[in-house]
C-alpha cells in the first residue's frame, strides 16, 4: 500500500468544524509535507478548487499549482500530484508548468485530470462548463495534446477543441508524468479507461472498491490496454486510543448545522453523475471519506487498510483533522503496523 495525503489548501475537509487548526498558508502546508516525508508517506495530492467548497466560498483557499511548485522545492521524496481542470487549463500552458514542476522536483511531478463539476466556480472564473459528457470528451484531446507536446518536437494536432500546426517545448519532463483520474459515470469510466494510467475514486466500502476496482479492469482488458498502473482511493481517517473515543468523534465532525459551508452540496450531487448516493451527513466530510471506515483503534485502521490492499487498492490518499497531528499520529501508530501485516501476509 502506498499512503497518500490531500494536502489541505481549505483550512481542512470538516464543513460542521469552523476551525481545524489548519491554517491555509504555505508555511503550514509545507511543515505537512515535512512532516509526511519524515513519517512514511509516499505522495500528496494538491487539489484544485478556486472557491472553497469545504467552509464556503467566502473563505481562502490556495491555488494548487503555485502551492505544488512551492512542495517541489521543500521536499525531496514526496510524489507530488496535483490536481488540473481541462475547464480552467490550457494544455499547451499546462504542459510547459508541468516540464517546469518537474525539473524543480526532479522527477517526482503527476497529475490527477479532473473534468469538474461545480458549475458555479466555473461561473466566476470563466471556467469552460459544457454538458457533462462533452467534458468528458474535451479531456480526452486535452490529454492528447498534454503528452504530445510531452513526447514530440515539433508538435502538431488537429481536434475538435484543440489545434496546432506545430509547437515547441522544451525542457521536456525528466519523467513523463503519470495521469490519475477519476469518474463514476459511463462517460467518465470510458474516457479513463483510454488516457488515465491510474484510477481514483471517492471513498467507498470493500465491497463498492471491489465492484469498481473490477469494471476498470475489465474495461481496460477489453481495449487491449496495460493494466492500470494503480487503484487509489480517498478516505478520511480517525485514529484513537478506543472505539468510544473514535466514535465520539465522528459524532462531533457529522452534527449537521447547514449553513454556507453546505452551499456546493446541490452541485456536488447533481452535476457529478455519481454512483453512490451520498446524504448531507455524509457530506460532512469531504470526498465521502467515511464510507471506508478507516476509523477506530491503530490495530483496526490497520486491518482495514490491509483488507482494501485485498480487493486492489494499491493506494490511499488521506485526510485527517487537525491535519498534521492527526497526520503525525497515523505515521507513528497505523503505518507500522500496516507494514508488519503486509510482511505476515506475504511471507
Amino acid at each position: 500500500m502506498r499512503f497518500g495525503y490531500w494536502t489541505p489548501i481549505f483550512g481542512g475537509w470538516l464543513r460542521n468544524v469552523d476551525d481545524e487548526q489548519t491554517p491555509v498558508s504555505f508555511a503550514h502546508v509545507a511543515e505537512i509535507a515535512r512532516a509526511a516525508e519524515e513519517g512514511g508517506f509516499d505522495l500528496t495530492l494538491i487539489p484544485e478548487l478556486n472557491l472553497n467548497d469545504i467552509k464556503g466560498v467566502e473563505a481562502p483557499s490556495l491555488d494548487a499549482w503555485a502551492v505544488t511548485a512551492g512542495l517541489a522545492a521543500v521536499t525531496s521524496k514526496l510524489e507530488l500530484l496535483a490536481a488540473v481542470r481541462p475547464g480552467f487549463h490550457n494544455p499547451f500552458h499546462t504542459a510547459k508548468q508541468a516540464a517546469t514542476i518537474d525539473e524543480i522536483s526532479g522527477g517526482r511531478f503527476t497529475l490527477n485530470v479532473v473534468s469538474a463539476w461545480w458549475a458555479e466556480e466555473a461561473k466566476q472564473y470563466d471556467g469552460l462548463f459544457s454538458a457533462h459528457d462533452d467534458r468528458y470528451a474535451r479531456t480526452i484531446e486535452w490529454v492528447e495534446v498534454l503528452r504530445g507536446l510531452w513526447s514530440e518536437t515539433p508538435f502538431a494536432y488537429e481536434g475538435e477543441y484543440y489545434r496546432t500546426e506545430g509547437t515547441y517545448l522544451e525542457p521536456k519532463p525528466r519523467v513523463t508524468p503519470r495521469l490519475y483520474a477519476g469518474g463514476e459515470s459511463e462517460a467518465g469510466r470510458t474516457a479513463i479507461t483510454r488516457f488515465a494510467d491510474a484510477y481514483l475514486t471517492h471513498g467507498g466500502t470493500l465491497e463498492e472498491l471491489e465492484a469498481k476496482i473490477t469494471d476498470m479492469r475489465r474495461r481496460r482488458a477489453e481495449a487491449g490496454a496495460t493494466p492500470f498502473e494503480a487503484f487509489g482511493m480517498a478516505a478520511y481517517g480517525i485514529v484513537r486510543d478506543t472505539e468510544e473515543e473514535a466514535q465520539a468523534e465522528i459524532d462531533r465532525i457529522t452534527d449537521v448545522r447547514g449553513g454556507a459551508a453546505y452551499g456546493s452540496y446541490q452541485d456536488f450531487v447533481s452535476k457529478s453523475k455519481l454512483d453512490t448516493q451520498i446524504d448531507l451527513k455524509e457530506y460532512s466530510v469531504s470526498n465521502r471519506g467515511l464510507r471506508p471506515n478507516l476509523v477506530g483503534t491503530p490495530d483496526q485502521v490497520a486491518e482495514r487498510i490491509v483488507a482494501f490492499a485485498n480487493v486492489g487498492v494499491s493506494t490511499l490518499l488521506l485526510q485527517f483533522s487537525p491535519h498534521l497531528t492527526e497526520l503525525q499520529r497515523f505515521a507513528a501508530d497505523v503505518i507500522p503496523r500496516v507494514r508488519r501485516l503486509e510482511a505476515l501476509r506475504d511471507a
